[in-house]
């Protein structure tokens, strides 16, 4: 569904800065916002993050854990053949994502990317599976190892998705 990334220089440049303190707080306050009705209208084609970081972005639809109602984000989502797994780092914040408390609560989810949306399960990684991930995560993009020094020891969990017949 998603295909492995490989970030240009450029792309790896400005990965850079938005793993910075300063680009953190000022990415976390826009990006979402610009990808958002980006991909919505593209159905999943298009994000000024992928475009910028070189990352792939998703929309995630979760059920909200408290409301109940249709809950949708964009996030970089990392390929591991049919799977996804999320990272819940929360650009480094002291708390955890809303999405990450809605997967919790139900771990049934969609994932559009590309024109294609697909209904996922999931679960949260744990000891071999997370040192995996993590080590892949951050082998993508550095900011998040800097992320984990900033949340005030919170720990950063991984969501692995697997694909799911609806």
């Amino acid at each position: 569904m998603i295909p492995p990334p490989h970030p240009n220089a450029i792309q790896r440049s400005l990965q850079t800065l938005s793993a910075s303190a300063f680009g953190a707080k000022i990415f976390s306050y826009t990006f979402h916002h610009i990808d958002r009705p980006l991909l919505q209208a593209t159905d999943g084609r298009f994000a000024l993050s992928s475009l910028l970081g070189g990352l792939p972005i998703v929309i995630l639809t979760t059920t909200g854990a408290k409301s109940g109602q249709p809950r949708a984000i964009p996030l970089i989502a990392i390929p591991d053949g049919e799977k996804i797994f999320l990272i819940a780092s929360n650009w480094g914040g002291k708390n955890y994502p809303a999405w990450y408390h809605n997967l919790r609560a139900n771990p049934r989810a969609k994932v559009t990317y590309g024109g294609k949306t697909r209904a996922f399960v999931a679960h949260e990684a744990k000891g071999k599976e997370y040192e995996t991930y993590w080590q892949r995560a951050v082998d993508l993009y550095k900011g998040y190892a800097l992320y984990k020094t900033r949340t005030g020891g919170r720990p950063i969990p991984i969501m692995v998705l697997e694909p799911r017949d609806e």
